[in-house]
């Protein structure tokens, strides 16, 4: 028997609860758990599932989700809530005795900041509390992490360069609309870029560096460097790595809008009066902005993310390795009712949480996913709907640039 509590209700959350709902083998029993929760009760009633209920819980409040953990006494957490709450729930975990996953790292709401120090600075609570904390086992951070301590175990001596490339090459069909959280998304997009060479960490401005790669069964598209959170925990576990990058694609309509949401002042994400009232312009352009959820039914086209390593081979020859998967909007979407940006994160969350619970993926402390054996992961992602494909000794395009 193994019970588990999902927090968060939105597009990846939806795919969680589905996931866990077809697996009821490992999740025998489900709570389904936000804010507000009436979505959580149409979520379940849409997957039908017996062994599913829900609960109302405010992630920001560390009593209430002590009162939750204890009344349920689940076996583990899967927080796909704001990543501002990852402490929150981290806390209520320790106080609880209860194991924990995520898919973003923590960043405090009123900076733009992302790093993991603030949880690694848990391990040692974890660590004597005999509990498990997984960390970013989405798909980027996540899977991106698994492909990558999988090309170590079976395929490279030395890994040297590793770029991790994210494209979305679906059509939604609204003029502008972020495809998780407009909050996070564009905070994040927002920033500088920041990439790892040679033991330094190097700050580019936002989208100054870019390139055409290109994308399996996609072709060419604008991909632009910025900084992701699984650089970090990369390049520590992995530390014959000299270069480290990430890569995400954008079509100049949402770059353009995205340039105009700066200019006019609603990125801030500091407080302005409006009339008296206090608001956050980025948290209000949130509220105008279509719900990610709801992008599902029209979306076509499809997503492909992956790995390309070069380094040194078993053997000590010269080796490039390309893994990747393509996620079609139109499949997520008939499958969970979700686009496939949600399909991806909310899968390999699961995944973890399944891993976990059979006892794969199971230690005191807190880990980011590389650190666990990768094999039982990739061979329950194509079973899941996430297969994966390796392509071995051919060009990586990612040689060329910078």
């Amino acid at each position: 028997m193994s019970k588990v509590i999902i927090i968060g209700a939105g597009g990846v959350g939806t795919v969680v609860a589905y996931k866990c709902a077809s697996n009821s083998n490992v999740f025998t029993e489900i709570v389904l758990a936000s804010r507000t929760k009436s979505k959580c009760d149409d979520i379940v009633k849409k997957i039908g599932a017996k062994n599913m209920k829900t609960a109302r819980v405010d992630a920001d409040n560390v009593k209430e989700l002590v009162e939750l953990f204890r009344r349920e006494k689940p076996d583990l957490v899967i927080n796909v809530a704001l990543p501002y709450q990852d402490l929150t729930i981290m806390d209520a975990c320790l106080e609880c005795g209860v194991n924990y996953l995520d898919t973003a790292n923590y960043e405090p709401k009123d900076v733009a900041h992302f790093e993991y120090s603030w949880q690694w600075a848990y391990r040692e609570k974890f660590e004597k509390a005999g509990l498990t904390a997984i960390l970013g086992c989405g798909f980027d951070p996540g899977v991106s992490g698994v492909f990558t301590a999988y090309a170590a175990k079976h395929y490279f001596s030395k890994m040297e360069t590793l770029d991790i490339v994210d494209c979305n090459a679906g059509d939604h069909g609204k003029a502008f609309a972020t495809n998780f959280n407009p909050e996070i998304n564009i905070r994040e997009i927002t920033q500088n870029g920041r990439y790892y060479q040679d033991g330094k960490w190097i700050t580019t401005k936002p989208l100054e560096i870019h390139a055409s790669l290109n994308y399996p069964n996609i072709g060419p598209r604008d991909s632009y460097l910025l900084y992701h959170e699984e650089l970090e925990s990369l390049v520590k576990n992995f530390p014959s790595i000299k270069r480290a990058r990430f890569w995400m694609t954008f079509g100049q309509e949402y770059l353009t809008h995205l340039r105009v949401i700066q200019n006019i002042g609603m990125a801030r994400i500091d407080e302005v009066d409006y009339n008296g009232t206090k608001i956050i312009p980025l948290q209000f352009l949130k509220a105008v902005l279509p719900n990610p959820q709801d992008l599902g039914e029209n979306y076509k086209g499809e997503t492909s993310i992956g790995c390309r390593i070069a380094g040194k081979d078993k053997n000590g020859n010269e080796m490039t390795y390309y893994i990747y998967n393509n996620c079609s909007h139109e499949e997520a979407y008939k499958e969970t009712g979700m686009q496939a940006v949600s399909y991806t994160t909310g899968v390999p969350a699961m995944i973890g949480a399944m891993m976990f619970l059979t006892g794969k993926w199971k230690k005191p402390g807190v880990f980011n996913v590389e650190e666990f054996d990768p094999d039982p992961f990739m061979e329950q992602l194509p079973l899941q709907g996430l297969p994966w494909v390796e392509v071995i000794n051919e060009p990586l395009e990612v040689d060329k640039i910078g």
